[in-house]
């Protein structure tokens, strides 16, 4: 049995008995998550891009848990010198986490760390997604992206149980493209992730959910917190 958690925006822990793993922990910035980074019990981390609303949590929930944080080679040179274990990798890249597997593909968004006080951006690498493998699960979280066309040969190519997908629209796909990326991706159940954290990116995750189901698709809302069984 796998179980996905949804923490809120982008986040999201994926467990498979006593292990388990999170992807781009942003607990303490998202007003709507109801966990705290000190109840995260996790294996390793995973993050698919730079921007603070991935990255935030990741430092000490790698901490406190003796987990390695998973980035591209840039993001997790730049987590190293926060005095945490790291594997860097890179786009069609597969690590083995022991019980589960991780290969990151390609997303089309931007990736930096902005140093305010210095107006200053660090370079984050390139930006990217999840496809995990996991009690024989397959599980694809596309990390913040727009609309490409190579989601189409993702689906042909994987057998996708869950696809979790972004629809908040203005920094990433809207509803209407990632509905377009839910019939190409062809997943068993499609979850939407990144919307209602801030206000710019609220959405009727219901309407998009009903879309999906109009289109012969399934999908289901998680609020933060809730759990799925798959």
């Amino acid at each position: 049995m796998t179980d996905i958690i949804f923490h809120g925006h982008s986040c999201v822990q994926i467990s498979s008995g006593d292990n388990s793993l999170v992807i781009d922990p942003f607990l303490r910035g998202n007003e709507l998550a109801v966990t705290k980074p000190k109840d995260i019990k996790v294996n390793s981390i995973l993050l698919t891009h730079a921007h603070v609303d991935h990255i935030l949590d990741a430092e000490p929930i790698s901490k406190a848990n003796n987990a390695p944080v998973v980035a591209n080679v840039e993001l997790a040179t730049y987590m190293s010198w926060k005095g945490v274990e790291t594997i860097g990798m890179n786009i069609g890249g597969t690590v083995d986490l022991g019980f589960a597997k991780a290969k990151m593909i390609q997303a089309f968004h931007s990736s930096g760390i902005t140093i305010a006080e210095e107006q200053r951006i660090i370079y984050g690498g390139m930006p990217g997604g999840y496809i995990i493998t996991i009690d024989g699960k397959t599980i694809l979280h596309t990390g913040d992206t727009g609309l490409f066309g190579d989601m189409k040969m993702i689906g042909d190519r994987y057998d996708i149980d869950v696809a979790l997908i972004p629809i908040g629209d203005h920094y990433t796909m809207g509803p209407e493209d990632a509905l377009q990326a839910a019939e190409w991706f062809g997943a068993k159940l499609t979850i939407p992730v990144h919307y209602n954290s801030f206000p710019i990116i609220r959405q009727d995750a219901e309407a998009f959910v009903q879309a999906l189901e109009a289109k012969g698709l399934r999908g289901q809302l998680l609020e933060p917190g809730q759990k799925l069984s798959i």
